[in-house]
């Protein structure tokens, strides 16, 4: 049974929200054959943080002697590099959108349930992509005629979090708003979106949010903005323009839901505070993910994170499959069913205007 009944107050989450700086900014030589690489080159540069052109277009020499000090190395480096030929061949997404796209690889905050785990290649290095307009423009090949298209930005990176050295997002945004019948998304556990409010982004974006109990936050979500201070940004968002906000329409995905020690309070906590973030009138979604993991990811996150206090026994999982053999482990029927019941009732008593776009 994954349900721990050990009660644990609701501790808020006041620490002031740090921006990531990395130890090193790596460039490759193709990188800064781009105007878009020149543009994330000058932006380091101008914030004195130490940048070393390599010499080929290849990253080497952040390999440790365990993967613990590779995580290290890896997770203090951006590496600004262009995006191979198969990102330029969109794979779709669902449930959260039509196609994927990325903007970048790997991502700047220590989440002991970290999903790209074993989904990505090599050390967990931060990987921004240079070639941007080139990426942009090839979007439009996949709009479908007839209905709006999604794209989702943040499959395999917080875009907002490393939003300060690229200017990425901002600048997809706005590659979104002069499109029609193409919409963008993206999701992010920072809250730096003060330079986003004012962007013409004409409605063709959704940012959301990911939020969590304090205890998954405080405790599994190093490196990531406060609960709180998430909320501000999802504020700022939803906000009208005429009230100084974004005037975005706004997602909130809660992730991942697990049943922590005194798990109601905490999530009941958790959407008392949303409620009194967003008092206005504003068109919102949920999407609901429960904690997984896969035989691979688990082996990886427990040699990052040796004294995490996340549930890995498989024992009180249960396993599925895909379509491509892949097993993964998810919590039992019941588990389930008792998460996805309060979620449901909560979300329709507070938010009854707002779409449960999946739960999973």
């Amino acid at each position: 049974m994954e349900l721990v009944q050990e009660k644990v107050p609701v501790q808020v989450d006041k620490r002031s929200t740090r921006v990531w700086i990395p130890k090193q900014v790596l460039f490759t030589p193709a990188a800064l054959e781009e105007p878009w690489g020149q543009q994330i080159y000058e932006r380091v540069e101008s914030m004195d943080i130490p940048i070393q052109v390599l010499k080929h277009n290849r990253l080497v020499g952040l390999r440790g002697e365990d993967e613990r000090e590779t995580y290290r190395k890896s997770k203090s480096t951006l590496a600004v590099v262009t995006a191979p030929a198969s990102a330029f061949k969109l794979q779709p997404i669902p449930p959260s959108a039509d196609w994927q796209f990325h903007l970048a690889e790997g991502c700047p905050a220590h989440c002991q349930y970290c999903y790209l785990a074993g989904s990505l290649q090599g050390p967990p290095v931060i990987r921004t992509f240079a070639n941007l307009p080139a990426i942009l423009n090839s979007l439009p090949n996949y709009k479908n005629q007839g209905r709006v298209t999604t794209y989702e930005a943040s499959c395999y990176t917080d875009p907002l979090g490393i939003e300060h050295l690229t200017g990425s997002l901002a600048e997809t945004i706005q590659f979104f708003g002069e499109q029609e019948g193409m919409n963008l998304r993206w999701v992010s556990k920072y809250d730096q979106v003060d330079d986003l409010l004012d962007l013409p982004h004409h409605g063709h974006t959704q940012p959301r949010i990911s939020i969590n109990a304090e205890f998954v936050a405080r405790r599994m979500e190093g490196g990531t903005a406060s609960i709180q201070a998430r909320l501000e940004a999802i504020r700022k968002l939803a906000l009208p323009r005429a009230a100084g906000g974004g005037g975005y329409k706004v997602g909130l995905v809660i992730a991942p839901i697990m049943p922590v020690p005194d798990w109601e309070e905490q999530y009941t906590d958790l959407l008392d505070r949303l409620e009194l973030a967003l008092d206005f009138p504003c068109e919102i979604t949920f999407e609901l993910i429960s904690h997984r993991f896969t035989p691979g990811s688990k082996a990886l996150l427990q040699q990052w994170y040796p004294n995490t206090i996340i549930d890995f026994d498989e024992n009180n999982r249960s396993a599925k499959y895909t379509k491509f053999g892949g097993k993964k482990y998810v919590y039992t029927p019941a588990t389930m069913r008792m998460l996805r019941s309060f979620f449901q009732s909560e979300l329709t008593r507070r938010f009854p205007e707002a779409p449960v776009l999946y739960w999973t």
